[in-house]
């Protein structure tokens, strides 16, 4: 039997050789060519492409440390030049009146023989070798693997322009190839013998020349004592490449021990294969794939969770198994070339950021002679992203960076990406998104502030893991309805003030309790909308913060962020499988119509966003959700309530309002003027009493999100809902109660104090980090009236890496979650990370914090 554990692969790749100024398309392989060796280097059909040839080796990372040698000594032979390697199966930029053939007396006779075949020979390949010395075996082999090929021409897809257009596909080579009259699948042979008759026959047809000329998909090799894989695209990602060898030399070794354990192939099917292979080209890993054994549509992620597990065996037996899985989550995880390369062009419509994009990414090479280490999981970071992370050092807790200094296993992607695209580049972005947010009005007034400035948003996105948000939605959805259950409570029975749940003085010394409060019907949703505020503290563990059941904001500007990293930053725009951001106004605007009062004579009911104006920090906010829902945005101004039914006011003409969302204080809505010059207050009150209008989110909620009544949200839980509070809060201390004041001022200096009805951050007094005048002054406020503060304990809030005058800070993050309360609460699925300047601890946007992208994974 053949020993499987010294098969041995090696890698040929093509790359385009393009202008650095023009990004374009030349005939300059020559040049460079002349300062190369001629083992590892050598020119192919036309004089634009150079293929390399790597050393056969048994070992993925030797493979990939080799790769990288070439590319980088190609890379810069061609750089003296004011010329550049791309590996793509095209590129986006060409002429093709400059374009020639290689002087070569072979490749001028394909030219004479083939004519428009051979001059728009203008794709680039990667061509795997496995080692398989019996030719019969070989021919066994390749009916084996052919089921899987699509698979793998679906990972390397990155050719979806071709002559200067989007050609629909994700690999227009494979179509451009395929004219080739022997290229694509091969027939079925049951010895080399019959294989080297049908070469023979072909030479002697005329059709080719010699066996160098045989292009299928899978091959015997015309040279060496191998089985070849040249379906795939040249891959910018040497990561890409070294998955697709990993995966090929297993099932290659799988197809050997099946033959040799007098094992079948599955009957060949030539036209579905040919099928499966025209779709894994138009789709790449964005789509469905053809299951030739079962004639359906798989999509790509789970066919190649499919061939992952088909071939572990012999991974495992190569020690290939962790990398080649971490290989192909990140695959997955960035999508495929193709897919990026449409994003780079959707930025500005310019062909010339999808060379740059290609020839960054075939640019990354680290130094000569630098080693993965033992696998992906233990890289260190300066192996990851060398420049970005050398002088990075966080504190604590950091979300990308473990203890050990090595980049999180989920973040390594993105740091591979931002430093492809290095510094400078990112300096760019960063101007070119504040830009961009200008002109849109994506802006945030700072306290303080007399003009908004744009909406601080970091390039670098955050990852919450998909058996995190699974929690974190139990557990939110949870808290919500126990709070819900407290407001109807607080106004109504005080039941749990009689029990004992939460002391009589919680509640009736809140500032927030508010006589309005009563007004709403029994059965009304109070809490329509919630921003729940989450830390991850030291030890990486999710703690809720603080509830926000007033006016919370921030959804707009998280789906905004990701707008604008998309746009932006579209190398770094999130990867299939993150949850997308498209059904945010929709299901708030079903948890507005949940909250229509009940007696609407079966009309559909009438939303409307309620505003302050443009002097709202958060205007921008009220001006996008109302777009986005398709629903009038009004001010106080411009309502008036006649016989308890609320209308809105618009060139003279009056129309009903149902549901108005409320983006507005109620102190500053009731002492507003309406449409009639009278205060706004007493008529809208009556109107909801009446049951004939609703506001979302109901009066009087305010006393929901006192900090006082943060500290008893989990035996809120067991009392109201029967059930074990799923997610902690923060240690906190109550200075309402005296022996918990006592414990806070004689640990002043090391808690955080806080109004119990502040918010946006203002008041705050982190006592590690307060000189001692601010802590005479909060002992002071605390002791004139005790009822209005709160102490926690300090939470060393997770850090998160953060673009800052031109490199990355760790800066402590938070996460707001929306609740959307219908019939039952709804977690959105945007999260706005909020993020700290260097140094702080306040996240909040009214203090100058800003946000990044959060993603989150479906599952």
């Amino acid at each position: 039997m053949s020993d499987a554990r010294n098969v041995a692969v090696g890698v040929e790749e093509e790359f385009h050789i393009l202008d650095l100024t023009t990004r374009q398309l030349v005939p300059r392989a020559e040049e460079i060519l002349q300062q190369l060796d001629k083992d590892s280097f050598s020119p192919e059909l036309l004089k634009s492409v150079v293929e390399t040839n790597s050393q056969p080796t048994l070992d993925l990372l030797a493979l990939r440390s080799n790769l990288l040698d070439l590319r980088r000594r190609l890379a810069e032979a061609a750089g003296e030049l004011g010329l550049g390697p791309a590996a793509s199966g095209t590129v986006p930029i060409l002429d093709m009146d400059l374009l020639d053939v290689s002087r070569d007396d072979r490749y001028e006779q394909m030219t004479e023989d083939y004519q428009i075949v051979a001059r728009e020979q203008l794709i680039c390949g990667a061509q795997v070798h496995v080692d398989v010395a019996d030719r019969d075996l070989a021919m066994a082999v390749v009916a084996w693997t052919a089921p899987w090929l699509p698979m793998l021409l679906a990972l390397s897809a990155s050719s979806p322009y071709w002559l200067g257009a989007d050609s629909g596909y994700a690999s227009m080579r494979t179509l451009v190839w395929q004219r080739w009259p022997t290229a694509g699948v091969a027939g079925s042979f049951k010895t080399a013998a019959e294989y080297d008759q049908l070469i023979a026959d072909l030479i002697k047809s005329g059709v080719i020349s010699d066996p160098g000329m045989v292009y299928f998909d899978v091959r015997p090799s015309a040279h060496l004592p191998t089985v070849e894989l040249r379906i795939c695209d040249a891959c910018p990602d040497v990561d890409n490449v070294i998955l697709i060898a990993g995966l090929f030399r297993a099932l290659v070794c799988r197809a050997i021990e099946e033959i040799e354990a007098g094992g079948q192939a599955p009957p060949p099917r030539a036209e579905l294969l040919r099928a499966a292979t025209w779709r894994a080209a138009r789709s790449g890993l964005e789509g469905d794939l053809v299951d030739i054994l079962g004639a359906c549509p798989v999509p790509a992620r789970a066919m190649l969770r499919r061939l992952l597990e088909e071939v572990r065996p012999q991974l495992e037996r190569y020690d290939d198994w962790e990398l080649i899985d971490n290989l192909a989550e990140q695959a997955t995880g960035r999508g495929s070339s193709a897919l990026r390369q449409r994003r780079a062009f959707a930025r500005r419509g310019l062909l010339t950021d999808v060379a740059d994009l290609i020839l960054a990414e075939t640019r990354d090479v680290p130094p000569a002679g630098a080693s993965l280490g033992a696998a992906p999981a233990v890289s260190a970071p300066d192996q990851i992203a060398p420049v970005l992370l050398e002088r990075y050092q966080p504190t604590g807790y950091d979300e990308v960076v473990d203890e050990h200094g090595a980049v999180r296993p989920q973040y390594r992607a993105v740091m591979r990406t931002l430093e492809r695209l290095g510094p400078d580049t990112l300096d760019q972005r960063v101007g070119a998104r504040e830009a961009e947010q200008t002109d849109r009005g994506i802006v945030f007034r700072v306290n303080g502030d007399s003009a908004s400035r744009p909406f601080p948003f970091d390039i670098v996105p955050r990852i919450v893991a998909a058996a995190d948000w699974a929690v974190l939605g139990q557990g939110l959805g949870q808290r919500v309805r126990a709070l819900e259950a407290f407001l109807h409570d607080v106004y109504g029975e005080r039941a749990a003030v009689a029990d004992g749940i939460v002391p009589p003085w919680v509640v009736n010394d809140a500032p927030g309790l508010r006589h309005g409060g009563r007004a709403p019907r029994r059965d009304a949703i109070r809490i329509t909308t919630a921003g729940i505020d989450l830390v991850r503290g030291g030890d990486g563990g999710w703690l809720v913060l603080e509830d926000n059941l007033r006016v919370p904001s921030g959804i707009a500007y998280a789906v905004e962020g990701r707008r604008l990293a998309e746009s932006v930053l579209p190398e770094l725009g999130p990867p299939p499988g993150i949850l997308h951001l498209g059904t945010v106004p929709a299901l708030l605007h079903d948890a507005l119509i949940a909250a229509a009062p009940p007696a609407l004579d079966g009309d559909e009911p009438a939303v409307a966003v309620l505003t302050s104006g443009p002097a709202d920090s958060a205007y921008f906010e009220h001006v996008m959700l109302a777009e986005e829902m398709g629903v009038p945005l009004v001010e106080p101004g411009a309502l008036l309530v006649d016989d308890d039914v609320a209308y809105r006011v618009d060139d003279g003409r009056r129309r009903r309002v149902d549901i108005l969302y409320r983006r507005i204080d109620e102190d500053e809505l009731f002492s507003a003027p309406g449409a009639d010059g009278a205060p706004l207050g007493p008529a809208l009150l009556g109107a909801v009493r009446a049951g004939r209008v609703s506001l979302a989110n109901a009066l009087g909620n305010g006393i929901g999100d006192d900090k006082v009544v943060y500290a008893y949200v989990p035996r809120m839980v067991t009392y109201y809902l029967g059930e074990q509070p799923i997610l902690d809060g923060v240690p906190t201390y109550v200075c309402g109660d005296p022996e918990q004041c006592e414990h806070v001022l004689a640990n002043l200096d090391q808690l955080v104090v806080k109004p119990v009805d502040g918010f946006g951050g203002s008041g705050v007094v982190i006592g590690p980090h307060a000189e001692p005048y601010q802590l005479t002054a909060a002992r002071e406020r605390i002791l004139a009236d005790p009822r209005r503060w709160i102490g926690q304990e300090v939470v060393s809030l997770s850090t998160h890496p953060t673009w800052h005058d031109s490199h990355l800070e760790p800066c402590a993050v938070d996460l707001r979650v929306c609740v959307y309360a219908g019939v039952e609460p709804v977690v959105v699925p945007a999260a706005l990370s909020r993020v700290a300047l260097p140094g702080s601890l306040i996240v909040n946007s009214s203090q100058g914090g800003g946000s990044k992208d959060t993603w989150i994974p479906r599952r």
